[in-house]
């Protein structure tokens, strides 16, 4: 019973001890890895496994002890996962989910959710819901997912504070303040000033277009009956006015901030406009206008920088403003000027043909524009534009005195039609702009010049006249004389009828004028010669003859100046006529077709006149030694004045003239030129003793009285004068 058995019990505990030995061995073979990071689970014992929402630098998976299981970032970029519209994605340590945007909220009321198909935001309202934080001073207006803060109408954002924004604080409009001019004394401004402040004490801006409306009525009023503002001088006007554009821009500024938004027009009964555009700021061009002018500018230009608010566009046009700028000044653009006119402009005269129109914008700083402003200015007068006269657009510019002129620099004429002038400006300077015009010449030296040659052509009338008709000067002298008259007086009335050329086309009446006023000027110059001819004869040779015979001196006054005429106008007839006048062309040297001649008949009529005021001197020194202190004086004086005017002094001004800006040369040669024919006529017949007798006789007989009684007065002083003649018959020629 023992043996089999106890074998048994033997063998049992042997199997057991194997089976646990193999159950040892296979969880050896499976033993998890003991350096896993956190986020992460063991594999096996050389691998682990990152945790959903965490990766490794190797992936899910990896073998690296040095590795770290971090979080993904499911809301990106780039995004892997789709919250919806109005939905922001947040991410979370191992995973994510979704929010309603800020401005909105979720419908369902499940504030989180995972996609866009559990997403149910919408807009929430902070304006209706008071979940806003405007200010009292404002207007809360709900956006899409925000809101902002607007003043109330009538408001402006205090400063430092903008517009539309939620910290936005504002204040009431009030009437900006605006005081008299200092230094100004009037009666009439002060009564404006006067009604001013108590439009400034009443304001209410929502009675701001009553305000504006009532404004322009006062200024009217200020301008139609003026009162003691038309006494004032013309710098205390051109102050006045310069307040007043400058005043009336900043207060119609603010004011229309205070009306709703749009277009504003107002015309008073004294035909005064305004016209305003109030609106957001915007892209693209912009119109503002009304009967009197027009203009179109961008809305960028009219913004104010750092300004949210709306943007103000206006104009207005005042007609009667142009009773304070009477005669007010303009500066030109000379050097252009000079350029098109080819001569200088030293003054212009203003006229105004338009209304002054006065354009302020929101931007204040409008003396560099970022893009150009066309104007369109209405003409009420359609002017007759004489020679050197034309359409400018000019704006009222203040300097540093208060003071203000017209100005021309930054604006220019595009075209003009239908009663209109199209300008463009590059800047604005918050002042008038308008339309005037000017002329070129000088006014004072056109009527000098006017009044000299209407009074030398009567002159030399009457010498011809004298000429002609008094026997007892008759001779070669007086033929010289005679003609040196003809030739002035037909050249100065074809000067003073034909020298414009109004057209500014070089046709042939021009070219004709200037011909005939080549001839006519050089052969009075060789007439001058010829009488310094004559007088060398009369002086120097008085013992050997009495001049040249007639017919030579007819070849040279008449012939000489054919011949240089026909070859300068065969050689280059184009040098006839210019632009503005009709005169010898400077082009080419072609004027030394007229000042040559004249450079040598002036030079040699100056060496003849110090040959015979020597010889002249030796004369008297032996014929006469009892006189000599007298009669020597007086004749040594008559001779150098005839010389000195009749033989072509006042053409040497002419001649140094080379500079046309010299006014004081232009004066005097002007002067000179105009009054030669008086001259002439003093030289030649007052200053002649036969030809005063003979004026005493016409005299004697237009009034009926007989010449004897007219003459006895003079008897006893007679009998002298006649012995000198004895002694000097060639005084009768002089």
């Amino acid at each position: 019973m023992g043996g089999p058995h106890g074998g048994s019990f033997l063998l049992f505990p042997v199997l057991c001890f194997l089976l646990t030995l193999s159950e040892v061995g296979s969880q050896n073979s499976k033993a998890c890895a003991l350096w896993c990071p956190p986020h992460s689970s063991c594999v096996n014992g050389t691998a682990c496994r990152c945790a959903p929402g965490f990766i490794s630098f190797s992936g899910e998976i990896f073998t690296d002890p040095l590795e770290s299981c971090d979080d993904i970032n499911e809301c990106g970029p780039p995004s892997l996962v789709d919250c919806g519209s109005s939905a922001d994605c947040q991410n979370t340590e191992g995973g994510y989910h979704c929010t309603c945007s800020p401005g909105y909220e979720p419908l369902s009321g499940a504030r989180i959710f995972q996609n866009e198909s559990e997403n149910t935001c919408r807009d929430v309202d902070e304006c209706s819901s008071g979940r806003h934080q405007c200010h009292n001073s404002t207007v809360c207006v709900n956006t899409v997912g925000s809101y902002k803060c607007h003043c109330h109408q009538g408001w402006v954002p205090k400063a430092g504070s903008q517009d539309k924004q939620m910290t936005t604080i504002c204040e009431e409009i009030s009437f900006p303040t605006w005081t008299a001019p200092p230094g100004i004394k009037s009666q009439s401004l002060s009564a404006f000033f006067e009604r001013v402040q108590k439009m400034s004490r009443d304001f209410k801006p929502a009675m701001a277009e009553k305000s504006i409306q009532d404004l322009i009525g006062s200024v009217d009023d200020l301008l139609k009956n003026s009162g003691d503002l038309e006494s004032l001088d013309q710098s205390s006007k051109h102050v006045t006015v310069t307040y007043l554009l400058s005043g009336l821009e900043r207060v119609l500024r603010t004011l229309a901030k205070a009306i709703p938004k749009g277009s504003f027009t107002y015309r008073s009964l004294d035909d005064t406009e305004l016209s305003l555009v109030v609106q957001e700021q915007g892209k693209g061009n912009v119109t503002v206008g009304q009967s009197h002018a027009r203009m179109l500018l961008d809305w960028a230009v009219a913004a104010a920088a750092g300004e949210s608010g709306p943007s103000v566009v206006g104009i207005l046009s005042s007609q009667n403003m142009k009773r304070l700028l009477a005669n007010a000044s303009l500066k030109l653009d000379l050097e252009k000027l000079k350029e098109t006119y080819k001569s200088p402009v030293r003054g212009a005269k203003v006229t105004l043909l338009s209304a002054v129109s006065s354009v302020f914008l929101s931007n204040m700083n409008t003396e560099k524009l970022d893009s150009n402003v066309s104007f369109a200015f209405t003409l009420h007068e359609q002017p007759e534009l004489k020679p050197r006269q034309e359409l400018i657009c000019a704006f009222w510019k203040k300097d540093s005195n208060g003071n203000g002129s017209w100005a021309t620099s930054g604006c220019w004429k595009m075209g003009s039609g239908n009663g209109s002038i199209t300008c463009q400006c590059s800047h604005l300077s918050s002042f008038a702009i308008l339309m005037a015009h000017y002329d070129v010449e000088d006014p004072k030296l056109a009527l000098i010049t006017k009044v000299g040659l209407a009074l030398s052509l009567v002159c030399l009338l009457l010498c011809i006249l004298t000429f002609l008709l008094v026997r007892p000067i008759q001779g070669s002298r007086t033929t010289v004389h005679l003609h040196l008259c003809i030739c002035l007086f037909v050249g100065s009335a074809i000067f003073l009828a034909g020298i414009e050329n109004e057209g500014g086309e070089v046709g042939t009446r021009c070219r004709l004028v200037a011909v005939l006023l080549h001839y006519c000027f050089l052969a009075a110059f060789c007439w001058m010669s010829l009488e310094g001819v004559e007088l060398y004869f009369l002086v120097v040779r008085v013992f050997q003859g009495q001049g040249l015979r007639k017919l030579w001196l007819y070849l040279i006054g008449y012939g000489v100046p054919l011949i240089i005429v026909g070859i300068s106008a065969g050689a280059y007839s184009k040098g006839y006529g210019r632009e503005k006048f009709c005169w010898l062309n400077f082009e080419g040297g072609f004027l030394w077709s007229f000042v040559g001649p004249v450079t040598f008949i002036v030079l040699g009529n100056a060496v003849i006149f110090v040959i015979t005021v020597w010889r002249l001197t030796q004369k008297f020194s032996e014929i006469n030694p009892d006189i000599k202190k007298l009669k020597k004086a007086r004749v040594l004086t008559i001779t150098a004045i005839a010389q000195l005017f009749v033989l072509g002094c006042t053409w040497v001004f002419g001649l140094l003239l080379f500079d046309p800006e010299s006014w004081v040369l232009s004066y005097i040669f002007s002067i000179l030129n105009c009054l030669q024919g008086f001259f002439l006529f003093v030289l030649y017949c007052l200053l002649n003793k036969k030809v005063r007798e003979e004026y005493r006789k016409w005299a004697c007989m237009v009034a009926g009285n007989k010449y004897s009684e007219f003459a006895t007065t003079t008897s006893g002083s007679g009998s002298s004068h006649h012995q000198t003649q004895a002694l000097r018959p060639s005084e009768s020629g002089m």
